[in-house]
């Protein structure tokens, strides 16, 4: 439908748009993209949200204008007058929804878009995610909207500018329900005016739009939702097509499911597993969107009902033609309909990727090391799914080198009389291996589970067994180990020289432990320090410790290895009396030490100037130095 120029701009309205838009504006009629062609998919993406949106209107009232039209898009296109006209017989805008539509950005990143545009990166940036209406200045040099609402007695109403930093809006002359948008291209746009480059455009990235979209009679796109097809008649390539129309993320999906079940109830979906957690240029967002239908009408944009929160990073459509069109959002969201769809939506995925970790394990290697963490946080919230999802937990352990290993595999490498899976938590991979609390472990050749990851410590409030063997921290009190140890041949330091030295951790660290003791498991480090057996929640400690502002490190049981050669020299100081202060500031390094291994120590930083003390009274014991390094206070560095 042409525009009529004449009696569209009678009584019209010049209004300023706001300031964001202007500078976006000017960024786009002043520039040239490699990928300019994303205009017209913003159109049509506009116009299939209003046919939408009439649609779901027309299921509860039929008191609309123009109730028998075609819902449909049509592109026409005049080379000659450089001009493109995309119509819709959607919902129709007023004057006042044409000044709130068109004359703001609702995106909140309007600011990173127009940072990111500044910064030459304009052409990911409209290619990958575009700008929705307003892109379509980057070629068109006048723009021209009249629409009609479906509301009957709502005047038609019309929207026009040329990239400046106004919008003139005022009476229209449309008959029909709908909107139509013309674009008057720029000279360097003029392949625009292509017929053939436009029906190509709508075939990349508008496919598979819900309603036809026509150049002239002509039917361009495979309305035929693809969800609603027979896997087995759909190509691979149509699922990659289809993701990107539905997401704007131009890496292909790591796998997609496809379910299409008429029994016990009727359900279509087509589900995707992203490339990679973070996606999209601008939101930089970890969470997908799952579009809900009825009847392969869209009733919800975004339905986070359909799948547990763990699930949340999943893409992809569900349709059900048991749905009711006629009820209000709250009303869908608590039918019992919904819940067996999540049921049988959150069943199927878990197979799925069971099967990916048997059949493709490098694959779901990729899988886990993109989407492990919201895998952890099911175990901890998803009572009724933790079992299966327990199944799919990776970890790298003692005996896996680079590599992940699943609970069911270290259960197979358990020794004989193995009664627990043993796991051990660690600021990094290179502090769990070199823990203290794995001594006695590495003397038993018994695999340990390092637990690295912030959100291990939630995983294990709700994982406290694996197939009936129980998880336990190496950092128990009363650890007992099945089989019989290495020998070890170094001499222990004698009772009363032990007991000495306990005396003076005890009283350096003062209520920071509960205890101090000898150690039976201890062999390659010199101390370790362990919970007390009523201690509660030590596996959230680390997450604590980076949440709380008041956090205060838990008071420990410190272990001492009494054969180790360092608490030999220790004990000697305690016995002799000589240079009190060096065994302070050992007894306090040791201590931090060991809370940095654990992740605990709330600033690692405060141990540097003791540590430079230490090495000075290295230094001077080997005859290097000729000052006195003991002199002055000891800094505590854990106070």
């Amino acid at each position: 439908m042409a525009v009529d120029p004449g009696t569209a701009q009678q009584d019209t309205t010049t209004v300023p748009f706001r300031a964001e838009v202007q500078q976006l504006l000017q960024i786009l009629s002043h520039a040239l993209y490699t990928e300019r062609d994303i205009f017209l998919r913003e159109l049509i993406s506009n116009a299939s949200d209003a046919l939408s949106r009439i649609q779901f209107e027309m299921a509860t009232n039929h008191d609309v204008l123009d109730p028998d039209a075609e819902l449909a898009i049509r592109v026409e296109v005049d080379k000659e007058a450089r001009v493109v006209r995309v119509s819709d017989s959607g919902i129709g805008m007023t004057q006042e929804e044409m000044i709130t539509t068109l004359g703001t950005i609702a995106q909140s990143g309007v600011r990173a878009v127009i940072e990111q545009l500044e910064s030459a990166q304009r052409s990911d940036i409209i290619g990958q995610f575009g700008v929705g209406f307003y892109s379509v200045f980057s070629v068109a040099d006048r723009v021209v909207v009249e629409s009609r609402s479906y509301r009957k007695d709502a005047a038609p109403a019309h929207w026009e500018a040329t990239g400046g930093d106004s919008f003139t809006v005022g009476p229209g002359n449309r008959t029909e329900r709908g909107t139509t948008i013309e674009l008057h291209l720029k000279e360097d746009a003029s392949e625009f005016g292509e017929g053939w480059q436009i029906e190509q455009i709508i075939k990349k990235h508008s496919n598979f739009i819900a309603f036809p979209i026509y150049i002239g009679d002509r039917q361009v796109n495979e309305r035929r939702a693809l969800w609603r097809r027979s896997p087995r008649e759909i190509e691979a390539d149509k699922y990659t097509e289809f993701y990107r129309q539905l997401t704007y993320d131009y890496q292909p999906p790591l796998r997609h499911l496809h379910i299409s079940t008429e029994a016990p109830f009727d359900l279509h979906a087509l589900l995707f597993i992203p490339a990679s957690r973070e996606r999209g240029l601008i939101e930089r967002r970890t969470e997908g969107r799952l579009k809900l239908y009825s009847r392969s009408v869209l009733i919800q944009d975004e339905a986070k009902e359909l799948l547990p929160t763990h699930f949340r990073f999943i893409e992809g459509v569900v349709d059900s033609d048991e749905l009711p069109l006629n009820v209000s959002r709250e009303s869908v969201q608590r039918s019992p309909l919904m819940q067996r769809i999540n049921k049988t939506l959150t069943t199927r995925l878990i197979r799925d990727l069971e099967d990916l970790a048997d059949k493709e394990p490098e694959q779901f290697k990729t899988f886990w090391l993109e989407f492990g963490p919201f895998l952890k946080e099911g175990v901890a919230t998803d009572p009724a799914s933790r079992n299966d999802l327990a199944k799919l937990l990776r970890f790298q352990t003692t005996k896996s080198g680079d590599d992940f290993a699943s609970l069911a595999e270290y259960k197979s490498r358990m020794v004989e009389g193995q009664e627990a899976i043993y796991y051990v938590l660690a600021e990094d991979l290179d502090a769990a291996r070199r823990s203290p609390h794995l001594d006695e472990l590495y003397a038993r050749d018994i695999e340990a589970l390092l637990l690295t990851d912030l959100l291990d410590g939630y995983m294990l409030t709700g994982l406290h067994d694996f197939d009936g063997t129980r998880l336990q921290n190496v950092d128990d009190p009363n650890l007992t180990l099945p089989g019989a140890a290495t020998t070890d041949d170094a001499t222990p330091l004698d009772d009363a020289a032990l007991t000495m030295l306990s005396d003076e951790f005890k009283q350096v660290l003062g209520e920071r432990v509960t205890e101090v003791r000898p150690s039976t498991v201890l062999r390659a480090n010199p101390i370790r320090l362990v919970s007390p057996t009523d201690t509660p929640g030590r596996e959230m400690q680390r997450v604590q410790r980076l949440t709380e502002r008041e956090y205060s490190v838990p008071a420990k049981i410190l272990e001492l290895n009494r054969s180790h050669p360092l608490i030999h020299d220790l004990g000697r100081l305690a016995t002799t009396g000589r240079d009190h202060a060096t065994l302070v500031a050992c007894i306090e390094q040791l201590y931090d030490s060991a809370l940095v291994a654990e992740g605990l120590h709330p600033s690692p930083a405060a141990m540097l100037p003791r540590i430079e003390q230490l090495m000075e009274a290295a230094a001077h014991s080997a005859g290097l130095g000729e000052t006195n390094p003991t002199s002055g206070e000891v800094p505590s560095g854990a106070e």
